[in-house]
């Protein structure tokens, strides 16, 4: 039996796809155990009982391997990088408690405790926690991550079909280098037999200049959508006037300065076997063709939205 955070969620998701094709038992924890259930009975949902942690507990009778993809994305109303690290240390204990044999933490490229940025940082204190809690693990360190359900390239594209100009932060010369949502998944259910201690990059084949990035998107579309060079400021506040139209925070000051100071490439070699240029013309149809808010899906999601 497994447990994966976030089955209805996005990285989630494809890990319980995964695990079940393997015929794994799968449960999950979640924010919104009440979200449309896209596996049926083949899930059972259980609540993020972080003020309960004896019910917590309860979920991880059984259990063998936690898959964790919990985390924000940024601060929003009362949730903050340091509440998630509170929340992420309970979940934590609670496994070990229930005698969970291993988690797989998912975490993000260039992760560190003494990093300057705030997702990078708190995801670096995670992986911590795992050593400091003396519980078996695995890290999957994914750089940026793409798919059917993705928001960041999802809302990128739906900028470039709206609007007929698109802001490049500084040179736009800095790299990205995206991973398929499946080949991440694929690499972490294999990685829950790699020795405790093992960290590994997700990384796709691909590795693109931002500006490169944005060309291969707008020409993908078939958009004629100008890239206009602008200070990382400008960016921001031309992302803050959007925010409120379609009620998110499309992209963080931080967000920015990882991908300006390149965090989302790696050094390592590519496991994921997707390439992102191949996946965006089999998709150029229904890749944002919807805007997707962050908010709306992790933040405040109510039944019937």
């Amino acid at each position: 039996m497994d447990i994966v955070t976030g089955s209805f969620g996005y990285i989630g998701k494809y890990i319980t796809r995964r695990l079940l094709a393997t015929g794994r038992q799968v449960r999950t924890i979640t924010t919104h155990p009440n979200k449309p259930n896209p596996f049926g009975s083949q899930v059972q949902a259980f609540p993020y009982e972080f003020n309960r942690p004896s019910e917590l507990l309860r979920s991880f009778d059984g259990v063998d391997t936690l898959y964790n993809t919990y985390w924000i994305r940024f601060p929003h109303d009362d949730q903050t990088f340091e509440s998630a690290l509170a929340n992420t240390r309970v979940l934590f204990e609670c496994a070990r408690k229930a005698g969970v044999s291993k988690i797989v933490q998912i975490s993000v490229t260039h992760a560190s405790p003494r990093s300057d940025l705030p997702y990078y940082q708190g995801k670096g204190i995670q992986e911590k926690m795992l050593t400091d809690l003396d519980i078996p693990h695995v890290i999957v360190r994914p750089t940026l991550v793409f798919g059917q359900e993705d928001i960041l390239v999802n809302n990128i594209a739906w900028l470039i079909r709206k609007f007929p100009i698109f802001p490049v932060f500084g040179d736009g010369n800095y790299r990205v280098q995206p991973v398929y949502v499946e080949d991440l998944a694929q690499i972490a259910v294999n990685l829950a037999d790699a020795p405790s201690g093992t960290v590994v990059d997700a990384i796709g084949p691909e590795i693109h200049s931002f500006k490169d990035f944005l060309e291969l998107i707008a020409d993908t579309l078939s958009r004629r959508t100008r890239l206009i060079h602008v200070p990382a400021s400008i960016g921001i506040l031309m992302g803050k006037i959007i925010g409120p139209f379609v009620g998110d925070n499309i992209l963080t000051k931080n967000e920015l300065r990882g991908l300006m100071e390149e965090y989302l490439v790696s050094r390592n070699t590519p496991n994921g076997e997707t390439r992102f240029s191949e996946w965006l013309q089999i998709n150029r149809d229904t890749v944002g063709t919807v805007y997707t808010s962050e908010i709306g899906r992790h933040f405040d999601w109510k039944p019937g939205r």
